[in-house]
């Protein structure tokens, strides 16, 4: 008869034994995760800088079903259905909800980045970097280009492309304050320290006539002759005419 290997047996015993420990021991921390009731939400912005939403408006959101937050157990609670609430909110571009392993909600959220302001005859409202309407804020105005005029005699696209172009240059974001919209769809632009007026003409070559105007500010503020000009004309992409 073979005989028993007893130490072997016994490794192989010990071995199931603390399997099932892990087992129990990850059963039990997943039912205790799973009832731990959630605390107090966090709201975090990624843009701290100028809020278009209060911390207390995203909490509003992230309220199920009329409940408070404290009383639902984390295995209850719907993480989808609540980023989906703050993401369909007109200032929020996108956002990330998740409970912490101490039971705390939390929010990241992520603005929507107004590029300009229109003003039309049915009111105002921001156009974002991705091209579409934002409301104003009741809590922070943004200090963007005010875009006025006959707004639909240029493409909507067009024009976005323009503002958007502005927006992502340091050089135009600071000097571009105004897009006025003129009959026929020429832009005529003012600027923030000076009095002349800038005549952009259509939206076409616009890189080139940015990149013109650029060109023409930087020799003149060298030359001092900056503040002497009352219009400067964009609209022939080979040369820069200027107005005393």
């Amino acid at each position: 008869m073979k005989k028993l290997n007893w130490r072997n047996i016994w490794t192989n015993v010990r071995l199931l034994l603390m399997l099932a420990v892990i087992a129990f021991l990850y059963s039990f921390t997943s039912k205790r995760n799973e009832d731990r009731k959630i605390k107090k939400p966090i709201v975090e912005f990624l843009d701290e800088g100028s809020l278009f939403l209060t911390h207390e408006s995203v909490n509003k959101l992230l309220i199920e079903k009329n409940q408070e937050q404290q009383t639902i157990g984390k295995v209850n609670l719907d993480l989808n259905k609540l980023e989906k609430s703050i993401n369909e909110h007109d200032m929020v571009e996108k956002s990330e909800v998740f409970v912490s392993i101490d039971g705390v909600l939390k929010a990241v959220v992520k603005q929507k980045t107004p590029i300009a302001r229109v003003f039309e005859n049915e009111g105002s409202f921001y156009i974002d970097s991705e091209g579409n309407r934002m409301p104003l804020s009741d809590i922070n105005t943004a200090r963007v280009p005010l875009v006025s005029g006959e707004i639909n005699a240029v493409k909507e696209q067009d024009l976005y492309e323009l503002l958007k172009l502005i927006h992502s240059d340091d050089f135009l974001k600071k000097n571009i304050i105004g897009v006025e919209v003129l009959h026929g769809g020429s832009l005529k632009m003012t600027n923030r320290n000076f009095n002349y007026v800038i005549n952009f003409g259509k939206t076409k070559n616009v890189e080139k006539k940015f990149n013109n105007y650029k060109a023409f500010f930087q020799k003149a503020v060298q030359d001092s002759t900056i503040s002497k000009y009352k219009e400067i004309n964009l609209k022939f992409t080979q040369q820069v005419v200027c107005t005393k």
